[in-house]
């Protein structure tokens, strides 16, 4: 399989062993998850699917960030515990996500559980010298990291502005570079807080997904990815951290997915044009939900239009009238699509062609996780 990576701006060859470990950054369950996260997580299904089709083992993790600056704002909000929203957010997220049939995945672990795992790595950014606490704040010294960009290779100043948008408070002044960015932070009186040998705080949002894909996956991962806007800061920052402790490569292919829009903006919690797939499914079957997902390239950034609906309704109805017909090579033909950096539009065309042509294609749309 030919992957493409971010970080090395190119396709290469995806190379694993018996176990394939990925790494999913998930949700974080202050509001209903939208058809961009659906396409992101459609997107590591798919790869799990054909993994285990060529005879791996896949360990797929998909953390939850149930405590950050988001949730509990919106928690705040509401008057309501920031757990409890999570759990309500999580229960229609599962709903969702078995909709459109993704496969379970190894683990789910939310950055609550990794307190602990979360100040011993801390701690040992601390001990490396490659972070620094002032007044119960820790932060991480980007300039103590010489390959910080490696991810995402966005300039200095395009760095900045992104910082300032997803929540990194360049402008705070007791940082020593405005890149640094938080590890651990004081709470607010009215936010959860742990002890830590800093004083009672809270983790910022980079160090839980390395102290979760640590503790879960280990060292290095074979494929860590999610949305492409997650390049930066987030994915940048933990490479830095998790390098800087372990001494080893954090991740050998970054696979970062393309961003879905509706009316000519990306949809975003913020701005509430949001697309939901329990939505779609009130007015089409799942499966034509989920082929109407698999019709774009996961690295395109594309927009949403509810006639992609019912064109997935029209081809599951060609795929469905072959049921009785021959046997072809159409699901090695998807195979060879998915192994040439997951080209599920390809994959479709190729089982289009083979219905058309009488051919019983059922297998392959089984590997695309498309029941008939």
């Amino acid at each position: 399989m030919q992957l493409y990576d971010s970080a090395r701006r190119g396709a290469f060859p995806l190379e694993v062993g018996p176990v394939a470990t990925l790494y999913s950054c998930g949700i974080t369950p202050y509001d209903s998850a939208h058809l961009g996260h659906a396409f992101v997580y459609l997107t590591f299904d798919t790869l799990t699917r054909r993994l285990i089709d060529a005879g791996h083992e896949v360990r797929c993790v998909r953390n939850v960030t149930d405590v950050d600056d988001d949730i509990l704002r919106k928690a705040r909000e509401l008057g309501v515990n920031y757990l409890d929203l999570a759990a309500q957010e999580m229960t229609i997220f599962e709903r969702d996500m078995k909709l459109i049939n993704l496969l379970p995945v190894y683990s789910e672990p939310r950055a609550t559980s990794a307190i602990p795992e979360i100040l011993t790595l801390i701690g040992d950014t601390l001990d490396r010298g490659v972070a620094y606490e002032v007044e119960g704040n820790v932060y991480f010294e980007v300039a103590k990291f010489p390959r910080f960009g490696q991810v995402s290779h966005d300039s200095r100043e395009v760095m900045l502005e992104l910082a300032a948008i997803h929540g990194g408070r360049p402008d705070d002044p007791r940082k020593r570079d405005p890149l640094d960015f938080v590890l651990w932070q004081t709470s607010l009186e009215d936010e959860p807080a742990w002890e830590s040998r800093w004083g009672p705080g809270r983790p910022g949002w980079h160090i839980e997904c390395s102290a979760l894909a640590l503790r879960e996956l280990g060292v290095t991962l074979d494929v860590h990815g999610g949305g492409r806007d997650l390049a930066f800061p987030h994915h940048e920052c933990e490479t830095a951290q998790s390098e800087s402790v372990t001494g080893e490569p954090f991740v050998k292919h970054w696979m970062h997915v393309g961003l879905v829009g509706l009316d000519g903006v990306k949809m975003s919690k913020s701005l509430g044009n949001l697309v939901f797939v329990h939505e779609l499914v009130g007015r089409s079957e799942p499966a034509a939900v989920r082929l109407s997902l698999l019709d774009r390239h996961y690295r395109e950034d594309w927009e949403w239009r509810d006639e992609m609906l019912s064109r997935a309704q029209s081809r599951l109805a060609t795929w469905r009238s072959s049921l009785t017909g021959r046997t072809s090579n159409v699901l090695n033909e998807v195979r060879s699509a998915l192994d040439d950096d997951l080209d599920t539009p390809g994959a479709l065309l190729a089982i289009d062609a083979a219905a058309h042509a009488g051919a019983n294609v059922t297998s392959a749309a089984t590997l695309l996780g498309v029941t008939l």
